[in-house]
Order: C-alpha cells, then structure tokens, then sequence
C-alpha cells in the first residue's frame, strides 16, 4: 500500500448530520453504491452512524492573509468501516468552499484524492494516528502548506468521515480561525456605543469595562486576553452599559488566551462579566462583584427584575479565571445582577480557573450551555438568583484539583433566610465528574455533584451526575434540608451512576450517593420516594470520557431515554418535549461551535 494512502487512512473526522454535498438523488445514491461496490465493499458497508474520535488543529487561532497555516489531526477509529474523507476550508462570511485534496485544491466537491463524485469516491479503512500532520512540513495534502486568503473574517476547516458512497456525513471535525487585518489593542474604559468587526481581532490588555453604551461584537471575531501580574484582564459590563455578542454556530465568538497553543493556562486573563440592576438580597441592595475590588464602576444591583444585561449566543470563554487575590478569581461567565429581559443561549466556559457559569441574584436565564475542564464549579449562584436554565452540561478534567462540583447552590453566605431568596428553576444537565479529589474540598462529601447549601430553594430536574469522587448529592445545612422539607427546593429526576469513586466500599445505589450534613434521613427518605424520580443505573452517554471529542448523547436503550422522566414547564422558555434525563437526546446541540481540546492532546503534557 503506498504512503499515500497509509497517510489518508489515519484522516478521520465528527459528528452524525446532513452532509454538504447537497442533493443527491436516489438514482445518484444507487450509483455511488455501485461505484464503491467496484472496490468490495458491501452495500451495508456503513452502518447509521460510527464510533470514531477525531480532533483537528491548526498552530493559532488568528492569522492574516498569505501566512502558511499547519494543519494537525488525532484519530482513533473503533471500528472497521471504510469512509470517504472529505476535507475543506469554508468562508463562513459568504459560505464558499474550497475543497482540499493531495496538491490540488478545488472549488467544486471532491475527496481527499481529488475524485469527483461523477468520477466515484475512493472509500478506504481509516487507522489510528495521533497529533499527525494534514497540511504542513511532513504532511501530504495541498503540498507542504495551506496559505492564509485575502479573504477576511472567520473560516473553518472541516474534515468530513462519509459514508462508503460519499452521500452521507457520518462524522465532521471543525477548527475555526480568523483572517484579519489588524490587531486592535483594547483597555480601561469602552464609552458609548461600540463594535468589535471580525475582520480584526482584539487584545484586552487591562482590566477593561464598558460604560454609558453598547458593546456590539460581530459574528466570528475574536479576542485574546493578555496575562498580566498586577491586574486582571477582563471584559466589564457595567450597570450603565450592554453588551450584544450574537455569534452563529458556524460564526461563534471567541474570548480566548493570546498565549500559544500548548502554553496556555487557566487564569491567563479574567473573563466576561455582565452587571445589572436587578434585586439582589444583601442588605443594602448592591454588592461589589466577587473576584474584583470595590472600585465604584463594579458595584451592581437595584430594583428592576427586568433589567438588560445584554444578549450572548454562541460565544466561548476560555483560560480565564484570573485570580485577583487569593482564593479570589473571576468566573468564566458572570451574571451580578442581570434581569429578564438579558438574553444567553449557546455559550461555552472552556478551562477556566473558577467557576464557569455564576448568577450573583438577578433573573437572568441561560439555556445550551458547556462547561469543560474548568478547576471550580459548572453552576454557581446565590444571593437571591431567582433564573431558569435549561441544557447545561459540565465535563471535568481527570486531575487532582481540577474540577468541583457540577452545582454549587446558596441562597446567601450572609443569611440562609434573606429574601428574596435563591430560586431558580433548571432542567436537563449533565454533569461528568473528574473522579478523584476536587479542587478546594479533598475530604468529606463537600464536593459531590449537587451541593446545595444556605437556604437555597428551587427545583433541579431531569439530572445526571457520573464519576464524581463523592456521592451524587449533598442537601448541606438544617435551612436547606427545611427547604427540602417544606418543598421549596425540589429535585426530581436524578439519574447517578458510579459516584464516591473515593469509597468503592459503598454500593452504587440511590441511598449510598445521597447525603445530608448534619447527618439524618432526611434527603434518603426523600430520594426514595418514587414520585421523586432517583435511579441508580448507568445512563450509558456515548463517549463521555473521549475528553477532545466527547459525546454525552445516551444510546439506544439508555435509562435517560425512558419515559419515567417529566416534561419541563411549557412557560415559553422551556423546550416542554425535552422529557429526557440529561443534557441531551438524540441532537448534538454543541455540533461545530465548541471545541474540547486539550492542550494535553495537542500538544504535550499541560493539563
């Protein structure tokens, strides 16, 4: 077998959906069957779907026009099926197609040999291969580089796994970068009304606030904050401002390190931060956000429940967690205060060092949500937030001190009574534990999936909790545990599975993984009521633990897919079919804008 082809057998690519090559018909379908039976394979060749993992990388997120860009993949196929491989470099502005083959480019559909699809695919088994490179010195397709157009904005490279007659996507693997002309440095304060373009990237040099105005960001851009030693590095929305950051799934927006691939870290810059005027149940009606100081312009809470903070859709935070003093960092996400009338849906916090999603009160809501390696916990809130949430998932990184819980829960550390107090409403989440001792609680059960504690109230359904290192949950404190009681906090729907990996002695059943301190029965008698809906029983989540490309959808016959569970609320916010346990069903709704990689994985042993 020639280089060539032992080099194209290790390419490989994510995710079941329709393909690109748009349109083919029946009798087209039956001739590519008959082409790629020319070459042995079977007419059942493919099955519906494959197990296969891919991630694919380039040296950097932001390039400018006419510099040579690397391409690297890692593939493990688990299975035996021949694909075609497809490979091309969209422009997401215009939605143009360059497909990429062995020294040939094209604009027109071929495969990764240069066939057309008249001219017949060529289908072949794919082997493993890890950190290989595509395009580059040492690679094989378009010669030795890829060059950077003069197009600008943000692209991506796809890799596309098909089927044997090249008809359908059985897996696609996305890297997204921006082509830009400039890059804009960025700090202290941002008055009235601005945009950020995708056509020119952005460094926050500083601790950086907006005031007295709106922050508009378009699809596609993206910006890198800078470490620094003495301040923080951080996007600021202040009381008086908004901001409107709408990316797209194939244009999301990107708040990422400037450091290289390989050298970046948790707490290389700060985060996003939203303030608003919403009710909050401190004393005085306004605090100063945590993880800052109390300089006047980061003060937020008031009176107007609806207050809007701004919209975010399909925006990434990544490496941030600054720590500005000890044992005192800025959250991926941040919400102090924000109302209704605030807008977030598909975001993802991506190796931050403190929490990733945090509500400091306010009724702000969230829905698509991805929290991924980050070193504290996936949803926090407390003083008062009283918000609904709906598909969040939470995976954490496999290390010591490197993940907390899935859900951190407080009405208030200054009052568990004060009013009004902590109550939101949250569906479907997924929470995937690191399974060894967390971050700041290495003893005890003070680190389970569910902590709840302070007098929190609210109503946690459609859960599941895997691979914690204690158990499943912890209702902590006599207020909580009254909340319980008195059934202003309500957990129905918990499915748990393989928790208190520290104390394999314990069974893997419902009452092991339950718990309460002070120690009673109380939350077992609850737990084991069946109304409340508490099973013990592998949820089995597709790749869960493939931690660069995982899939947290359950498979066929997965007890997440039962009908015991209960639909969400149909109020206008909720997706009332969503009667699944979980994150997800059968759609991969993080499909194309997120990303998973691990510096481990792509390029040494950073974790």
């Amino acid at each position: 077998m020639s280089k060539a082809i032992l080099i194209a057998l290790a390419l490989a690519s994510t995710m079941v959906q329709a393909g690109s090559f748009e349109g083919l018909s029946p009798v087209s379908r039956s001739v590519a069957a008959r082409q790629a039976g020319s070459t042995g394979f079977s007419a059942d060749a493919n099955p519906d779907h494959t197990n296969a993992t891919l991630y694919i990388w380039t040296d950097k997120y932001v390039y400018q026009p006419g510099e040579a860009l690397t391409l690297r993949n890692t593939v493990k196929t688990n299975d035996p099926y021949p694909y075609t491989i497809v490979m091309y470099r969209q422009n997401n502005q215009t939605g143009k197609k360059v497909y990429l083959a062995a020294n040939k480019t094209s604009d027109a559909a071929i495969d990764i040999y240069g066939r057309t699809f008249e001219e017949g695919f060529q289908p072949v088994r794919v082997a493993d291969q890890t950190r290989a490179v595509t395009v580059g010195e040492g690679g094989w397709l378009i010669g030795s580089a890829m060059t950077i157009p003069s197009e600008l904005g943000m692209h991506t490279i796809t890799m596309e796994l098909r089927d044997y007659t090249g008809s359908r996507v059985l897996k696609a693997a996305y890297f997204k970068i921006g082509v830009v002309d400039e890059l804009v440095n960025i700090g202290g304060v941002i008055s009235g009304d601005t945009t950020w373009v995708n056509t020119k990237a952005y460094k926050i040099n500083s601790l950086t606030r907006v005031e007295n105005g709106t922050l508009t960001i378009q699809p596609g851009t993206i910006v890198l904050g800078q470490p620094r030693t003495d301040d923080p590095t951080a996007l600021i929305i202040t009381t008086s401002a908004k901001i409107n950051a709408q990316g797209t799934r194939s244009r999301p927006i990107i708040m990422t390190s400037s450091q290289p691939f390989g050298s970046r870290s948790r707490e290389d810059w700060g985060g996003l931060v939203l303030l608003g005027k919403a009710k909050i149940n401190v004393a005085a009606g306004t605090a100063f956000i945590e993880g800052l100081d109390s300089r006047p312009y980061l003060q937020y809470g008031g009176t107007d429940d609806t207050h809007d903070c701004g919209t975010l859709a399909y925006v990434r935070v990544e490496y941030g967690g600054s720590v500005f003093t000890v044992n005192n960092e800025i959250n991926s996400f941040t919400w102090g205060a924000c109302g209704s009338k605030t807008v977030a849906h598909h975001l993802q916090a991506h190796y931050g060092k403190d929490d990733t999603f945090e509500w400091f009160g306010g009724t702000s809501d969230l829905k698509y949500a991805v929290g991924s390696y980050s070193a504290d916990d996936y949803a926090d809130w407390q003083l008062g937030w009283r918000g609904r949430v709906q598909y969040l998932v939470g995976i954490q990184h496999p290390g010591v001190g490197l993940g907390n819980r899935g859900i951190e829960g407080d009405n208030s550390e200054f009052g568990a009574t004060d009013q009004p107090a902590s109550d939101p409403k949250v569906w479907n989440m997924t929470f995937i534990g690191p399974g060894v001792a967390a971050q700041d609680e290495t003893t005890g059960d003070a680190s389970p999936g569910i902590y709840l504690r302070r007098g929190s109230r609210g109503s946690i359904n459609n859960v599941i909790l895997t691979n914690f290192a204690y158990p499943a949950i912890n209702i902590n404190g006599a207020a909580t545990q009254l909340e319980l009681t008195e059934g202003r906090l309500a957990l129905n729907g918990i499915l748990m599975w393989n928790n208190n990996r520290l104390k394999p002695e314990l069974a893997n059943t419902v009452e092991a993984q339950v718990t309460q301190n002070p120690a009673g029965t109380g939350v077992q008698t609850y737990a084991a009521d069946p109304a409340n809906k508490f099973v013990a029983a592998d949820p089995m989540l597709t790749r869960h633990m493939e931690y660069s490309d995982p899939d947290f959808r359950p498979l066929l016959g997965s007890p997440a897919l039962s009908p015991r569970w209960n639909a969400p609320p149909d109020d206008g916010f909720f997706d009332q079919w969503a009667n699944f346990c979980g994150a997800f069903g059968s759609e991969n709704w993080m499909e194309e804008w997120t990303s998973f990689l691990r510096d481990i994985d792509i390029a040494g042993p950073k974790q």
